[in-house]
C-alpha cells in the first residue's frame, strides 16, 4: 500500500497540489517495498513469490491470487490495508502483516488480519512461512530486535517491474542515535544503530545494475553517515557501482570536507536534512537524547553552504507546528531558506505517528483531535493542537508558506543559489590543486 495523499480535501483545494508539497510524497509512494522484496528472499524456493503495488485499492477489481497475504502499509493507508486484508480473508486467504504501524498499534492490527509481525521481520519470517504452508500461523511473531545486518540478503530486486521504477533502495544503516520526538522510522523497529556491511551493500548495488542500467538509488536509511569511520568505506563502495543516490543525513557531514568531495565523485546527487525549525524554540527539546540539533543551529547556513560548494544539493526538511514554535515560524522558515538557498525545501506540520514519543506525550495531553486517525498521517494533515497556535492557523500557515517556498521564481533563486555555490566550490579545488595550479 503506498498511494501517500493529503487526506483534508480543503487543503488539498487550498494549495497542496502545488508541486513542491507533493514532490517527495510522490517519490516515497513511488518506491518499492524494501521490507516485502526482504522477506521475499528469505522465503524458501519451494515457495513461489510474487510483488504488488496498490495504490488505491477502490481501483483494485479484485486481490492478486495467493496462499498467503503479505502486506505492508504506511499509516496514511493502514485503514485501507485493513480491507484489503479483509478482502482477501473473505475469500480464505491467510493474510499477515507488519510493518511501523503495525508494531506500534499490533492489537488494532490483529482484528484485521491472521498474523502480525512486531518488530524487525527478517528474524521471523522463516517461522511464518513454515507455520502457514501447515495451517498453523500464530496471531503474534515478536522479533527480538536482535537482527544482524551482516546477515541480510539481497532483496528480491528481480520481482520488480524494470520499467515502472526509476527509483531503486537499498538499506546501509538501521536506526538512528539522535532519536526525535516525532520520528516514525526504524528506531521502532530496533533498539540499536546499527550498519551492513559493505559487501553487503555491493551485492545489492550488483542486483540493482544488472536489471537497470542507469538507476538512481535512494538509501532507506535514518542517517547514513552516523558512523564516521565507515563512511568512507560505504561511500567508495556506491562509488564503485556507478550509480547516481540519494540519502538522509545530518548537518554534521559538513565538518568533513573530504567525505563530501567524496560523496560527490561517487554520485551522491542530493541530501535529504531535517532541519526541523530555524528557531531555538522549536529545536529545544525537540531530541530525546541530547538536544544535538538546538547545538547545530547557528551552524546551519555555514553547513548548507559547505555541502552544496561540493556540488552536493540540500533538501532542506523543516517541521512546522512544533511545541516552541509560534505562527512566527512561517515567516522564519521563508527568510532562511531565502537567504541560505538550499536547492529543495520540505515542509510538512508535525505529525503524531502511532509508537512515537510525541503520540503518547500529546495523547496525555489530551491534544491528538481524532486519536486512530492514521488517515490524516500524511505530513500534511493537522491532528494535533498546537502549542502556541490554532489549528487554523497551523494549516493556513502551511500553505501560504507553500505558496512562497514552490513557487516559480523560489524554485529558480534556490537553483541559481546552488549553482553559485558550486562554482565558488569548483574555483577553490581549482585553486587548492597544485597539479592545475603549476598548470
Amino acid at each position: 500500500m503506498s498511494g501517500v495523499r493529503a487526506h483534508n480535501p480543503e487543503l488539498t483545494a487550498l494549495g497542496l497540489t502545488l508541486p513542491g508539497f507533493v514532490e517527495r510524497g510522490e517519490t516515497i509512494a513511488s518506491l518499492p517495498s524494501l521490507s516485502l522484496l526482504t522477506l521475499a528472499a528469505l522465503t524458501p524456493d519451494a515457495h513461489e513469490v510474487t510483488y504488488h503495488e496498490v495504490a488505491d485499492i477502490r481501483e483494485l477489481d479484485s486481490p492478486p491470487d495467493c496462499d498467503l497475504a503479505a502486506i505492508s502499509t504506511y499509516s496514511a493507508q493502514a485503514k485501507e490495508a485493513y480491507e484489503l486484508a479483509g478482502r482477501y480473508r473473505a475469500a480464505s486467504v491467510p493474510v499477515v502483516m507488519g510493518g511501523l504501524h503495525v508494531t506500534a498499534v499490533p492489537d488494532e492490527a490483529g482484528e484485521h488480519c491472521d498474523a502480525v509481525v512486531v518488530g524487525e521481520g527478517e528474524p521471523v519470517w522463516g517461522d511464518v512461512v513454515c507455520h502457514a504452508a501447515a495451517g498453523r500461523l500464530r496471531p503474534v511473531y515478536r522479533s527480538t530486535g536482535r537482527f544482524d545486518l551482516a546477515d541480510a540478503p539481497v532483496p528480491r530486486y528481480d520481482l520488480l517491474d524494470p520499467d515502472r521504477y526509476n527509483r531503486l533502495t537499498i538499506q546501509t544503516a538501521r536506526g538512528c542515535p539522535w532519536r526525535c520526538e516525532f520520528c516514525a522510522s526504524s528506531i521502532l523497529l530496533t533498539p540499536r544503530y546499527q550498519t551492513k556491511p559493505a559487501d553487503r551493500v555491493a551485492a545489492e548495488l550488483d542486483a540493482i545494475g544488472r536489471i537497470w542500467h542507469r538507476a538512481f538509488v535512494e538509501l532507506a536509511d535514518d542517517n547514513s553517515f552516523v558512523n564516521a569511520r565507515r563512511s568512507r568505506e560505504l561511500v567508495a563502495t556506491i562509488g564503485e557501482a556507478g550509480v547516481r543516490w540519494f540519502t538522509e543525513t545530518d548537518v554534521s557531514i559538513a565538518e568533513d570536507v573530504e567525505l563530501l568531495g567524496a560523496m560527490r565523485d561517487a554520485g551522491c546527487a542530493e541530501v535529504l536534512i531535517g532541519l526541523e525549525s530555524p528557531t531555538v524554540s522549536g529545536l529545544d527539546g525537540l531530541e530525546l537524547n541530547r538536544n544535538w540539533k538546538l547545538r547545530q543551529l547557528d551552524h546551519y547556513r555555514e553547513a548548507i553552504t559547505t555541502i552544496q560548494e561540493h556540488g552536493i544539493a540540500v533538501n532542506a526538511c523543516f517541521v512546522l507546528g512544533l511545541d516552541g514554535d509560534d505562527a512566527g515560524v512561517f515567516d522564519a522558515v521563508a527568510r532562511f531558506v531565502d537567504d541560505v538557498g538550499p536547492f529543495d525545501v520540505q515542509i510538512t506540520v508535525l505529525t503524531p505517528f502511532p509508537g512515537t514519543p510525541l503520540y503518547r506525550r500529546l495523547i496525555a495531553e489530551h491534544r491528538v483531535i481524532e486519536p486512530g486517525a492514521w488517515e490524516k498521517c500524511t505530513l500534511f494533515d493537522v491532528n494535533h493542537r498546537p502549542a502556541q497556535m490554532t489549528v487554523a492557523e497551523l494549516e493556513h500557515g502551511l500553505v501560504e508558506l507553500g505558496r512562497h517556498l514552490y513557487s516559480d521564481a523560489a524554485a529558480a533563486r534556490r537553483r541559481s543559489a546552488f549553482k553559485a555555490q558550486w562554482r565558488v566550490g569548483r574555483a577553490r579545488e581549482r585553486t587548492a590543486s597544485p597539479t592545475e595550479s603549476a598548470a
